[in-house]
């Protein structure tokens, strides 16, 4: 068997509430909260046809919109996915072609070192092999022109400005850069004259 606690009953008309002990309240009183709790036939309106349409006409109306914004969400993200794929593809060799630069370096270095003969021919046809799969993959040379230009170039040295190499003068290639389609795969290292 449950027992309540206590119970809520109004004392007077300016809406203060005491709670009071089950045991204290008698079992009219108990009666006459039920009844003051349960709504009168007065109370329960059924509302009319057209208030139940317009209720139900605004429900569709914000499921409509509901729907028509996940829509537009589910658009975005499948063009947000086919974007982020196509430019996964687009730098698919970014990474590779970074670790094959130093080998291309080091080619240039033995055309240098090495004298004219066969295997100097050898190590030239490997660079220009390597080259054009460079090429063909997206890979060009970044053109060093007589400025500076920070997005393309890092600077590892400076020297004083002079009349034939003013402030902002690239004076010497180090290191040459490398461009993978529209991204820098690494700057060309330069020298640049600085006041």
């Amino acid at each position: 068997m449950v027992e309540r606690c206590a119970s809520t009953v109004k004392l007077s008309s300016n809406s203060r509430t005491v709670a009071i002990p089950q045991s204290l309240m008698s079992e009219d009183e108990d009666s006459e909260e039920v009844a003051a709790q349960t709504p009168t036939e007065e109370e329960m309106v059924e509302p009319t046809i057209e208030e139940q349409l317009a209720e139900a006409i605004t429900r569709a109306e914000k499921a409509e919109a509901e729907i028509t914004y996940r829509d537009a969400d589910i658009v975005n993200l499948r063009r947000r996915s086919a974007a982020d794929r196509a430019e996964l593809l687009k730098f698919a060799g970014y990474n590779l072609s970074g670790r094959i630069l130093p080998v291309l370096d080091n080619l240039d270095k033995a055309l240098e070192a090495a004298e004219d003969g066969p295997l100097a021919d050898g190590v030239r046809l490997t660079r220009e092999n390597l080259l054009d799969a460079f090429q063909t993959e997206g890979l060009k040379p970044i053109e060093v022109g007589s400025k500076f230009d920070p997005n393309t170039m890092e600077a590892i040295t400076t020297l004083p400005a002079s009349e034939e190499y003013p402030d902002g003068t690239v004076i010497d290639t180090l290191e040459s850069g490398w461009m993978y389609k529209d991204r820098v795969l690494r700057p060309a290292r330069v020298v640049v004259a600085k006041e």
